[in-house]
Parts: C-alpha cells; structure tokens; sequence
C-alpha cells in the first residue's frame, strides 16, 4: 500500500516577483563570495568552483528535484520550478521524497559554503589580509541567512512542507 501524498493547502500557489529576485541575489552573491574566496588560495580551483556552483545548483539539481515537485512550472521561492520546466520533462511528485536530489542538496548546498572557507583559511595563514576576513564574514552571513532565515521563511509557505524531508519548518 503507498502512502498518500499530503499537499500543504495552505501553502502559497506561487512565490512573489520581488522574492524570488531576493532569493536568487542571495544565491548570487553565495556564489561570487565562494568564488572570490577560492580564488585567494587558487585561479583554478575558483573557476572549478564556479563550475560546480552553476552546473550543481542550475542544472543537476533542477533535474533532479524540482522535475517531481509541485511547483515544477510554477513560480517557486527561487523561480527554479519555472527554470525546470524549460530544460526538463515534468517528474512524478511521489517521487519527490525520495529522489536521488534531496539527499545530494544539502551536501552540495553544504560544499558551496565549506569548500572556499577551507580555501580562506589556508591563503589567510600564506597571507593575512583584511579582504580575506571580510569575504570570509560574508560567506559566513550569506550561507547561515540562506540556510537558516531563508528556509524556515520559504518553508513555512511552500504546498511540498508536508512532503519534503529537508522542510525547515515543523510539519502539520
């Protein structure tokens, strides 16, 4: 017997405009710290970075996840329902759960922050300078806002609460 998918009614049918711009300038600025903050130690590993940012979060993710969700041609917190829908063939929503994504999103999200804090940390004992330390502080702000603020926010009104192991808020 499957167990019968729960939608939030509640839930917003789609995000607004202006918080979807918000939301993807976070992601952008997350991004370009992480990159600054490669760069430090390594051109190269900022421009392998960046590849994995926009590959991960443009592209696999979006296969991966928002192809079985609700909002999957619809106008999510970040507008990556929309983005799905005009690179891939809708999913199945039963297989949101349980998808190959929702267990590689928080370690890639995870990386996006973890990978140029090491690489701070290290050109900061070749060189100490206070671009460094600031860079670091705004990673550091950026990611904690996106995976803390941001979530339980977007969370507490997204239809996929009920369904979604990675909801940050309290289900019901």
């Amino acid at each position: 017997m499957t167990k019968e998918l729960k939608i939030y009614e509640q839930g917003a049918e789609e995000y607004s405009k202006k918080g979807i711009f918000f939301g993807n300038f976070v992601m952008l600025l997350w991004i370009a710290a992480g990159t600054i903050g490669c760069w430090f130690l390594s051109p190269i590993a900022a421009w392998i970075y960046l590849a994995f940012a926009i590959i991960m979060v443009g592209i696999v993710l979006r296969k991966i996840v928002c192809k079985n969700c609700y909002y999957y041609d619809k106008w999510c917190c970040l507008g990556w329902g929309k983005l799905s829908a005009l690179l891939f063939k809708k999913g199945k929503i039963e297989d949101f759960s349980k998808s190959t994504g929702i267990k590689i999103a928080p370690f890639t999200y995870g990386l996006l922050t973890l990978i140029p804090l090491v690489l701070i940390i290290i050109s900061l004992f070749q060189e100490f300078t206070v671009l460094k330390i600031v860079v670091l502080v705004f990673l550091l702000l950026v990611s904690f806002y996106s995976g803390t603020i941001s979530r339980k926010k977007t969370c507490a009104m997204c239809k996929m609460r009920l369904i979604c192991p990675g909801c940050a808020v309290k289900k019901g």
